[in-house]
């Protein structure tokens, strides 16, 4: 049972940090694309998508803590 656990949690903090870079990435376009135009509106589709990565990666956090939750009440 602890492996399958154990599984799940490196598979669960690889999709955050993945989700973690995606947002940084998305904020680094965003903020390249305000600094070549000078308007901040013009990167909304870029800021949509920082949003989505940053909420993923807490999604995956949350989730990966649950999972860490559950090993300790199995091993008890």
């Amino acid at each position: 049972m602890n492996y399958i656990l154990i599984a799940i949690l490196v598979v669960l903090c690889v999709m955050v940090v993945v989700s973690l870079i995606r947002g940084v990435i998305a904020f680094l376009q965003t903020t390249k694309i305000d600094l070549e135009t000078g308007e901040g509106e013009t990167a909304t589709d870029m800021q949509l998508m920082q949003n989505k990565a940053m909420f993923a990666r807490i999604k995956y956090q949350a989730l990966a803590i649950a999972v860490v939750a559950i090993m300790l009440a199995v091993s008890r």
